[in-house]
């Protein structure tokens, strides 16, 4: 049952995404162009994403369990790091010079082209050398200690 939840959660949200016109990266890099011809579509798009993740989670703070039963997990870390910040600096570069972010991108897919799909496969090898690279330094900690 979770993963048909996962799956229809999943399409929706990627219907989403094309309904909105959020899989055209053109739209992604009109938005990020402040001083040019700025696009504030995805502003609009955003904020309506941030106002009903802002009312899910206030009710998923306040269950002890998922709606299919699943104990509640949500995140506990609060504090900016250099890791964060990094991250969300790498992000933003590659969203602003490829115009697509995961979701988008994989959504992309069901269009066609290459270059959705040269960004799906380079944003898979970028987590999976990130994988490599946290194995390698737990492994290198666990050596030290």
């Amino acid at each position: 049952m979770q993963i048909l939840m996962a799956f229809i959660t999943g399409l929706i949200f990627g219907l989403g995404l094309i309904l909105s016109g959020m899989t055209d990266p053109a739209k992604v890099i009109g938005f990020l162009d402040i001083t040019g011809t700025w696009n504030p579509s995805l502003a609009f798009v955003m904020g309506g994403a941030v106002l009903i993740a802002a009312i899910a989670f206030h009710f998923a703070e306040t269950r002890p369990k998922a709606l299919l039963g699943d104990v509640m997990r949500l995140p506990t870390a609060r504090q900016i790091d250099r890791r964060l910040v990094m991250g969300g600096l790498v992000f933003g570069v590659g969203w602003g010079l490829a115009g697509y972010c995961p979701g988008p991108a994989l959504a992309s897919l069901a269009n066609g082209g290459s270059k959705p799909l040269i960004f799906v496969v380079a944003m898979i090898a970028g987590m999976a050398i990130f994988e490599i690279q946290e194995r390698c330094a737990s492994a290198h900690k666990r050596k030290a200690i």
